[in-house]
């Protein structure tokens, strides 16, 4: 029987995505429904077929399994930004070790088993940073699931208080005064994003992206400063940025100062960061600590040894290995965030670490050219990985050991495969949930050209 809009089934959930949907078979074709957990027996309604799979919602739970849960947030259903409100922690992170293992074996051709995942203390009001998109309303939240459609989140539970407090400072201002949201429709309207960056201390960042030219006055720009600093008193500084693009990038090129500093300060491993708000930087300060650990115990250093960090950001990884290293050369392509990086390099006082400005590509092709053979190399590149020549590049320098941290098992799968074609075997993984009830998850790999490396 052919699968169909609109037909009721009732099905045993097999398996479940990352995104937090249950994963089942009619006749054959996978169906992915949404909100229902492994082992579960549910009836559900085909809502869409595709060509090769089919998408249903639940009509009722008919067998529930023992890690199911109620929902702790009002705007879970709502809210594309929570997955697995609807499961217990502990399903969580099964499903997420579940999809690194799987994306090595099945992308990567690796045979290695992925016992460890490294849970989070606490899930909750974990982010130190947040981008709250702005609508008419106003309306300041979170996308709905696979739209535009801002929802108006009053306290999401993944971010710090004091973003709770800004953003119902601003929607006070913008309500007060009459200032007009961004419509990306029309290209109309002023305010776009709320940046909001919060540091260990409990102090706070925050920028607003604006529809406007750079060095433009925002109206009444003086009254939505105090109604900040009044929203939270504990606010180191006012920024706009200006992004009059049509675009989905949330920050444009220019900032300005309205009030304060235009960074935070912030300790990480025991050693202090200045962050911009262009600057990179991991958003969960307690699992970040975990999975630099993880990397600086996969490099294996024993004090001589000369480290290059590729997309090295404000220089976060460089400088916990430099206490560890002989030399360390960062590389990053941001000038804002190379500019942070030599900065934390001298706040703490370290003298082995250098940092360059430039494309990981160019910069690792000219210190090829130049004779350097680090005995390790780091990257944790973007979602989207290695560029093929990159991978090349740090294959011909010989290291002793490549760390790979990666944000997406696909990628790194794909860039494991390719390393592995250049005599590089896979000897350690280990995930590390850095995005408690989101799909993401992070995975630190040791690679080695060498038998002996453990």
């Amino acid at each position: 029987m052919a699968v169909k809009e609109g037909q009721l089934h009732r099905v045993r959930i097999d398996n479940c995505t990352v995104d937090g949907d249950g994963m089942a078979r009619i006749d054959g074709m996978a169906v992915f429904v949404h909100g229902a957990l492994r082992g579960e027996l549910a009836d559900v309604i085909i809502e869409h077929v595709g060509h090769s799979a089919a998408w249903a919602g639940v009509k009722r739970i008919v067998e529930p399994s023992p890690e199911r849960r109620e929902p702790d947030c009002p705007h879970y259903v709502d809210c594309g930004g929570c997955r697995f409100r609807h499961a217990s922690y502990a399903e969580e992170l099964e499903v997420k070790r579940r999809r690194v293992e799987d994306a090595l074996k099945r992308i990567g051709g690796v045979d290695i088993t992925v016992d460890t995942i490294h849970g989070a203390a606490s899930p909750d009001r974990y982010r130190n940073k947040a981008q709250f998109p702005v609508a008419q309303g106003p309306r300041v939240g979170f996308y709905r699931p696979r739209t535009h459609q801002v929802v108006d989140i009053k306290d999401c539970l993944l971010q710090p208080v004091q973003c709770t407090a800004l953003a119902g400072a601003l929607r006070g201002w913008m309500a007060g005064r009459g200032i007009p949201a961004y419509d990306e429709k029309g290209h109309t309207g002023l305010i776009r994003h709320l940046y909001v960056r919060t540091d260990r201390a409990g102090e706070a960042l925050c920028c607003l992206v604006v529809n406007a030219s750079a060095g433009q006055a925002l109206p009444f720009e003086g009254e939505l400063v105090s109604a900040l600093r009044s929203g939270l008193p504990s606010l180191t500084g006012v920024v706009l940025n200006y992004n009059p693009a049509r675009t989905n990038v949330v920050l444009g090129r220019d900032f300005r100062t309205l009030w304060g500093r235009d960074w935070l300060e912030d300790e990480l491993c025991g050693l202090t960061f200045r962050i911009s708000p262009r600057s990179f930087y991991q958003v969960n300060r307690a699992q970040c600590e975990v999975l630099y650990g993880l990397a600086t115990e996969f490099a294996g250093l024993a004090g001589k040894e000369t480290v290059l960090d590729l997309y090295c950001g404000i220089g976060t990884i460089s400088l916990v290995m430099a206490r560890r290293a002989g030399r360390v050369i960062g590389v990053e392509v941001v000038p804002e965030a190379v500019e942070d990086a030599r900065e934390n390099a001298r706040r703490n006082g370290v003298g082995n670490a250098e940092f360059w400005c430039g494309d990981a590509s160019d910069a690792a092709k000219r210190l090829l050219d130049q004779g350097l053979r680090p005995r390790v190399v780091v990257v944790d590149p973007p979602r989207k990985g290695l560029a093929e020549d990159v991978v090349d590049t740090i294959a011909a320098m010989g290291p002793d050991r490549v760390v790979y941290v990666s944000c997406d098992p696909a990628t790194l799968a794909r860039d494991v495969k390719r390393f592995g074609a250049l005599g590089y075997a896979v000897r350690r993984a280990e995930a590390v949930d850095m995005f408690p009830r989101t799909g993401h998850v992070e995975t630190v790999v040791l690679m080695s050209c060498n038998d002996s490396v453990p």
